[in-house]
């Protein structure tokens, strides 16, 4: 992969391991030669990771909508700095730009990107891996919703099996090279005609 999109928090969050994580993954993706592809801000896990992987000579492409340029204070010194109409078009940006995605913790934001992207994997417009980083279990509890989804009957096991989840950085990006998408078919059927 020569481009991974990552999704993360524009706060650092509590826990001391979730800015080793963003700095480990900035820093393997500058030693891998993958240029990293975010949100553009300075801020949070969002500016610790790009700052690692410039810090480490890797490239860093960040996308961000206009308004929120001062609010998320777009960083200066990315290898290039795209501004957007809309959050909108940054998510369709990131996402035409990567090979790939992984989510970081975050909150409201980082859970929509991830599973919107998730969505656009199931609906097969696209077929690149979608993966998180559960550094410190911090997705443990939407992993658990997702395996209720299937369990309870409102997500194919298949689906469920195009979010890939690891703990380590190396782990990661080998499940993330080694990903094959499933076949897509038919979505959606009445199981009473079955």
């Amino acid at each position: 992969m020569r481009r991974i999109c990552v999704f993360c928090g524009s706060r650092p969050g509590v826990n001391p391991a979730y800015r080793a994580a963003a700095e480990s993954l900035g820093k393997t993706f500058a030693e891998r030669g993958i240029e990293l592809v975010y949100g553009g801000g300075n801020v949070g896990l969002m500016g610790i990771i790009a700052d690692a992987c410039l810090a480490a000579g890797g490239k860093v492409v960040g996308v961000i909508p206009r308004a929120l340029l001062e609010w998320e204070v777009g960083h200066e010194g990315l290898t290039r700095l795209e501004v957007v109409d809309s959050m909108h078009s940054r998510k369709a940006r990131m996402a035409e730009l990567a090979d790939g995605f992984i989510a970081l913790p975050g909150g409201l934001g980082t859970f929509e990107e991830l599973f919107e992207i998730l969505t656009w994997a199931q609906l097969g417009f696209h077929n690149k891996p979608v993966a998180l980083l559960n550094c410190e279990g911090y997705y443990q509890p939407l992993i658990q919703m997702m395996d209720r989804g299937v369990g309870e009957g409102f997500m194919k096991t298949e689906n469920r099996g195009l979010l890939l989840v690891e703990d380590n950085v190396y782990a990661l990006l080998r499940a993330m090279g080694a990903y094959h998408p499933p076949a897509v078919g038919k979505r959606i059927r009445d199981e009473k005609q079955l």
